[in-house]
């Protein structure tokens, strides 16, 4: 449902609805990320109270609408308002899918099974985009490539509806496990105010995973909405654009499928450090390697240090939460995650607009290398030594 709007949506708003501002032409970015990121939140907590399978089933149910709004779109007010439906849509499914991997998985195996979650999520983001970038490329902008939505979103539902099963029992299960191994008692979960304070500032391995998180989506918001845009100003055709599009998601999902399992054998901190300092090393090189080959490449080294750090964050969450507040912290966590969107869409936006779009690029690249400066010296290693064979 993402990748669908990776190549054509800031291309849309450049040329069908005259939007030359590329803050205006962000905004569907920015509004993507603040509903995900709130939404995220809430199905945490909705999923640890109520289950998992209803907060799944519900989230698709929301994505119906998307592809019909942009296809049949009149202003670019319309977008806005299907982005707001996708972000309903992605923070309730996506959120309940990574709880419910890491409650079938157990404590030993959280990083394969993020990288596997994430590898799926991600190759299909790519696909899509090279997709839509295909058939707008032979057929137009919309509506052809949106069809692909209408089958995604029918698919997700049913799938969810008649194959899902609930993982609740499972978490409930590692609880008791858990207090049996400390002292015999459930502990008792703390408070929506506490949590967000130690996934915020209080706890260092919370708060680490949350700022990497945020500054992590800050660079793909950058990716998402103004890459198409210094593409085509290189005179880039439509079809390159959806294979740049792809490039870099692809190689996010498929290294996923090795750093997550490396992660539960070298520990989590270095991973996500390296992983977000590689980043802005790419991003600093799109700026002076110009061209359609230099930027396949930069997109694939950008992938690899996404890839680092992705599903490593989301392990590192599995194992300081408790099983039993275990949703309301990944939903904390990806809430300042997601908000990264909104905030990289703005901040990008407004100095391509004021500067220009290489300018913006190397902003983000600073910021992504600083925040992997900041894990490294305030992230302790979540990863317990007996899980590393130490």
């Amino acid at each position: 449902m993402v990748g669908l709007e990776r190549s054509v949506l800031p291309l849309l708003g450049e040329c069908e609805f005259g939007l030359a501002s590329r803050t205006a032409t962000l905004s569907f970015v920015a509004t993507f990320g603040v509903v995900k990121a709130l939404t995220n939140l809430l199905a945490g907590r909705l999923g640890d109270r109520y289950g998992r399978k209803p907060v799944l089933v519900a989230g698709w149910l929301f994505a119906l609408p998307v592809p019909l709004l942009v296809m049949w779109a009149p202003t670019w007010n319309w977008i806005i308002v299907a982005n707001v439906f996708l972000g309903i849509n992605q923070g309730l499914t996506w959120s309940t899918a990574v709880i419910m991997k890491i409650d079938l998985v157990g404590p030993r195996r959280r990083g394969l099974a993020m990288g596997m979650n994430e590898c799926a999520g991600y190759l299909a983001v790519a696909l899509s985009a090279l997709a839509t970038g295909a058939i707008a490329g032979r057929y137009g902008l919309r509506p052809e490539p949106f069809y692909l939505g209408i089958a995604f979103a029918a698919t997700g539902l049913a799938l969810s509806v008649i194959f899902v099963r609930d993982t609740t029992l499972h978490a409930r299960l590692e609880a008791g496990a858990h207090a049996n191994a400390t002292d015999g008692s459930a502990t008792a979960p703390p408070s929506m105010r506490e949590l967000f304070a130690r996934g915020t500032w209080r706890d260092p391995a919370l708060a680490s995973a949350s700022q990497a998180g945020m500054v992590n989506n800050l660079n793909d918001g950058l990716a998402w909405g103004l890459f198409p845009l210094l593409y085509a100003a290189a005179g880039l055709s439509l079809r390159e654009i959806g294979m740049l599009a792809f490039v870099y998601p692809a190689t996010w999902g498929v290294v996923q499928l090795w750093t997550g399992a490396l992660s539960d054998k070298w520990g989590r901190k270095w991973m996500i450090a390296g992983g977000m300092l590689l980043q802005g090393g790419a991003l600093a090189a799109m700026i002076v390697w110009r061209g359609f080959t230099p930027w396949l490449v930069t997109g694939a080294a950008l992938g690899v240090g996404t890839a680092l750090v992705y599903p490593t964050l989301l392990a590192a969450i599995g194992d300081v939460a408790h099983p039993s507040w275990r949703g309301s912290a990944v939903g904390v966590y990806r809430l300042w995650r997601d908000m990264g969107y909104a905030v990289g869409a703005l901040l990008a936006g407004v100095l391509a607009d004021v500067f220009s779009l290489p300018v913006a690029i190397g902003a983000v690249a600073a910021l992504t290398a600083a925040s992997g400066v900041l894990v490294g010296f305030r992230m302790p290693e979540t990863l317990p030594a007996r899980s590393r064979g130490i």
